[in-house]
């Protein structure tokens, strides 16, 4: 039996994935999480024998689990579960140890045969994300060339200024000081070559960093 964790922050969308799951023989659903610190307790408690991450959740993100678990757990399978098909998500992911990518709308059809693959030792990729590393890693990436340059945090303060949240609630989304937040983004601002966070909202919609 493979046992999996399923971390997402809508409560419809894990009900739907969990049901998915409760369908097969060979696959149970061992815990649930609503955001990613929960994840990362569960994962402690728990023990899963793999683990469904949404990229975007509250609090810690998916990126934030994923580098977390280098320490927690560094052997659990990750797959990320996202609405973002974009290269440089999937490229991140990967990077950072996820072993499968799905997007929510495919999860239906293929989050079994994820889970089952990754488990195995293998690696499951959509289509998508799979030409979007083979063209990364040929240097032909579709349009993610000024995000290369950001490091993960400076993405995630990216995102959450974007979405309008202060300083304040970011630091202490990350459990930094507000000046380390100005930092990254000053260092946001300079890499993207924009003037405020205004620029930086328009910026992250263009782009589709946030959900509207």
């Amino acid at each position: 039996m493979i046992r999996v964790l399923i971390a997402e922050d809508h409560a419809l969308v894990r009900a739907g994935l969990c049901r998915i799951i409760d369908e097969c023989e060979d696959i149970e659903v061992a815990a649930e999480a609503e955001d990613g610190k929960q994840a990362l307790e569960k994962i402690r408690d728990v023990k899963p024998d793999l683990a469904v991450i949404d990229l975007s959740m509250p609090g810690y993100d998916g990126f934030e689990v994923l580098s977390q678990l280098k320490d927690v757990a560094p052997d659990l399978p990750v797959i990320v579960l996202t609405m973002h098909e974009e290269d440089q998500y999937v490229v991140r992911a990967i990077k950072d140890g996820a072993k499968g990518y799905i997007s929510k709308r495919s999860a239906p059809e293929q989050l079994v045969n994820a889970i089952r693959k990754v488990n195995s030792g293998g690696l499951y990729l959509t289509e998508f994300a799979a030409e979007a590393l083979a063209l990364h890693a040929v240097g032909q990436g579709r349009g993610g060339d000024l995000l290369d340059g950001l490091s993960n945090r400076e993405l995630q303060v990216l995102r959450r200024l974007a979405m309008g949240q202060t300083n304040r609630e970011i630091a202490d989304a990350y459990n930094i000081s507000i000046k380390t937040v100005d930092t990254y983004r000053l260092r946001v601002l300079k890499k993207l070559n924009l003037r405020n966070n205004a620029d930086l909202s328009r910026f992250a919609i263009k782009h589709n960093l946030v959900e509207l």
